[in-house]
């Protein structure tokens, strides 16, 4: 791990000083880190990740192999001991459990990975058509819950024909363009296994509003905002920084350990609840959504724009924002993962 450190710290052009400013310690503590004298703590392998833009399980799994190799030492039998180890490990890690979770909750994530892995087996009858056509329902409804007035035909002549809609306005044909967009941003991240930072989320931001709203695209808020019908207040832009600097790390530390729909819906009421960009952060925080679902082999979870189906979406997140219960939330967005899941096999079944 040390030479990781060091080689990727050296890539970036950073100074021994400049990181232990980022991570807030002693000088002489990063330079320990790179010479081996010393082991960071998890916390700060989370933040060395995310200084040196490291990919964070690459960096956690070199620091988990010298732990284990620093307890097991010359012992005979650590082999052996590793061996089981890694089976039980498996048999833990299968399938990631959130704790406190209600039995209505585990039990539709039960069915969720059994659904899933009916899918996997029929993928080899799958075709990029498919995932073409829902993915433009996706931007339609995506767009539909935020106002847009395009119906789904529209959205198709607008990104697939080129054609303007007569009636409609400039935003709502660029809305349709940039979501669209955006999905294949997504898709490539996942494809090319990219780490999701910071960088990543500003970069599908600055998608959805390209054209729009150049001046804030991909750039966080400097004024206060307020969301029209909800009680939830977003924090001061001055607290949006460090909010969002918890929100990776929060990310990083949970990536792991949480279902990853359960993540997923995390990811999206997290950062819409921080609020961090001027406009466009209902389309964004579905689109991270999305991106967590599809790095984990799931499929997009497209949350409906009809008026009850919109109802359901915000009385859920109003009740995670103001009365800190997420279940609601997390229940809705299992269901419409199920729901995606069902729907792609009877697709590809016929």
């Amino acid at each position: 791990m040390k030479s990781i450190i060091k080689t990727s710290r050296e890539q970036k052009g950073m100074k021994l000083r400049e990181v232990a400013h980022a991570l807030g310690v002693d000088q002489a503590l990063v330079s320990k880190f790179e010479s081996g004298a010393r082991k960071p703590t998890k916390a700060q392998v989370i933040k060395l990740a995310e200084v040196l833009n490291i990919d964070a399980d690459k960096l956690m799994v070199a620091w988990l192999k010298e732990k284990i190799l620093y307890e097991a030492g010359n012992d005979a039998l650590a082999l052996q001991a590793i061996i089981a180890a890694e089976e039980e490990l498996k048999n833990s890690y299968a399938a990631p459990k959130t704790p406190g979770l209600p039995k209505k909750i585990n039990s539709l994530l039960k069915e969720i990975d059994k659904v899933k892995a009916t899918l996997q087996k029929l993928r080899q009858y799958d075709s990029y058509r498919i995932a073409q056509a829902l993915e433009l329902e996706y931007t339609f409804e995506s767009n539909r819950i935020e106002g847009n007035t395009l119906t789904l035909k529209e959205t198709d002549l607008v990104i697939n024909e080129g054609l303007t809609i007569s009636g409609k306005s400039m935003r709502e044909h660029l809305e349709a363009i940039n979501h669209q967009e955006a999905i294949a941003y997504v898709k490539h991240l996942v494809e090319k296994k990219s780490v999701f930072n910071e960088h990543a989320l500003l970069a599908v931001h600055n998608l959805i509003l390209r054209g729009i709203d150049q001046s804030n695209a991909g750039k966080y808020r400097q004024v206060q905002v307020m969301i029209k019908g909800s009680k939830h207040v977003p924090p001061a832009p001055y607290l949006v920084p460090k909010q969002m600097e918890d929100y990776f790390i929060w990310y990083k530390q949970q990536q792991n350990k949480l279902h990853p729909v359960v993540l997923a819906a995390e990811m999206h009421e997290r950062l819409v609840t921080i609020h961090p960009f001027i406009d466009g952060n209902g389309r964004t925080s579905r689109l991270v959504m999305n991106l967590i679902l599809l790095k984990h082999g799931y499929v997009i979870a497209n949350l409906k724009g009809d008026a009850k189906n919109r109802m359901n979406y915000y009385l859920a997140l109003e009740q995670a924002q103001t009365q800190q219960s997420k279940l609601d939330f997390t229940e809705l967005i299992a269901l419409t993962e199920l729901d995606a899941l069902n729907r792609y096999i009877k697709i590809i079944g016929k």
